[in-house]
């Protein structure tokens, strides 16, 4: 057997290959660092936006499954001429008589009557605020809670007094409650008892002032027809329910009801924000692609400054399979560096973003995983071209050249 032979079958042990592939990295840090970066921002974007996503859908369906996913409203639909199909009076009983209904409450939109902190205010500076009777015990169907004071009770339901809903307190600029506080509500001052905090599955109360439905047909002229009915059904019988509301809350125009589930609405915006994730990820994608061209740049800069060292190893025995595969490991090296701290960097940034919101930290697998094998197949594709110049270099070449 001749010593060419015995050369011929040596192979690059695994000790080996790791010192000379992190050779280059290690003796230009400042470098490496820099091509690392490239690869580091683009997996971490990707990496923050999947997590951010994932976290918000997660605290997003946490905080609906505890308000509870058996809430239904119903509400006016349009009549066949196009207008606004009213509710009858009799509709929050009919259907909290129905099997399977736990509770029912409603309010009811006041037309014409708007809210202003003061009779100064322009009637067209509206801010968007509505005027809602509403029933006594809306609240615990609603699962909202009162912020500052009180709600209605049996007493002042029947007196100028409203609850304001979180918007609209905000809007008008109460952030609390002092004795003796009052609006302008359709011409008339009102005192002020309670603030309320945002409603999750009613955003319609959030921009409301509410007020008792027999101070509503007393000071208001409202005519006591209900707009919006909210009940809660039995989570065995929500969709035996849904089915028998429209008939139920208008017996002579179902057509003109309108049922509809909050929560559902919930999940579905939460599914739409994730939609738009896939600018995100786009934008992650080119950070990674400059990355990747940053690698293929300096790895080619380093078989030119590096010369010298490839002649004389491949002068020592080394075969072209050993130098590609030396220059191939060091470039898969430097994008695995940027693909992790990438990831760390994604992480922290949704750890952080997700305890600002109370949300639970959540990394889906493929959103880390993901990101090291992309930085993986980016340094391999980048550091293919490199590894190759290099190998084919030849030992006189080199060193002629030094």
């Amino acid at each position: 057997m001749t010593a060419t032979a015995t050369l011929s079958r040596r192979r690059l042990q695994l000790s080996d290959l790791t010192r000379l592939s992190t050779v280059g990295l290690r003796t230009r840090k400042l470098r490496t660092g820099l091509s690392a970066l490239g690869i580091a921002i683009g997996v971490g974007a990707i990496v923050a936006v999947l997590g951010l996503s994932a976290s918000s859908q997660s605290g997003l369906l946490a905080e609906i499954n505890q308000l509870g996913t058996n809430l239904l409203t119903v509400s006016n639909g349009q009549s066949f001429g196009g207008g606004t199909a009213e509710l009858p009076t009799s509709a929050p009983g009919m259907i909290g008589r129905i099997s399977g209904v736990q509770q029912a409450q409603s309010t009811g939109a006041v037309a014409g009557a708007n809210a202003f902190r003061t009779p100064y205010i322009p009637s067209v500076d509206t801010n968007g605020l509505t005027v809602q009777a509403a029933s006594l015990d809306l609240l615990p169907v609603l699962a909202a809670t009162v912020a500052q004071g009180h709600y209605l009770n049996a007493g002042t339901a029947q007196e100028p007094v409203v609850v304001l809903g979180a918007a609209a307190a905000e809007l008008l600029g109460i952030d609390r409650i002092y004795p003796g506080e009052r609006i302008w509500v359709g011409g008339q001052w009102f005192y002020v008892a309670g603030i309320l905090k945002p409603a999750v599955l009613a955003s319609a109360i959030d921009s409301s002032v509410l007020i008792g439905y027999p101070a509503a047909q007393k000071y208001l002229g409202f005519d006591g027809h209900p707009s919006i009915v909210y009940l809660r059904a039995k989570n065995d019988r929500v969709n035996v329910v849904d089915n028998l509301l429209a008939a139920t809350a208008n017996p002579e125009n179902p057509s003109g009801v309108s049922v509809s589930q909050p929560s559902s609405a919930l999940v579905a915006q939460a599914d739409a924000k994730s939609a738009l994730n896939g600018l995100f990820l786009g934008l992650g994608a080119v950070a990674l692609l400059v990355g990747a061209v940053g690698v293929a740049n300096i790895m080619i800069i380093s078989v030119l400054e590096r010369r010298s060292e490839i002649g004389l190893r491949r002068a020592l025995g080394a075969t072209k399979g050993h130098i590609r595969t030396q220059f191939l490991a060091e470039a898969v090296l430097l994008g695995l560096l940027g693909g992790t701290v990438g990831v760390a960097l994604g992480a922290a940034a949704t750890a952080v973003y997700a305890h600002t919101k109370h949300w639970a930290t959540v990394i889906p697998t493929e959103a880390w995983a993901g990101g090291i094998a992309a930085s993986l197949i980016i340094g391999a594709i980048a550091g293919l071209i490199p590894a190759l110049r290099a190998a084919r270099l030849s030992p006189t070449q080199a060193l002629w050249s030094v």
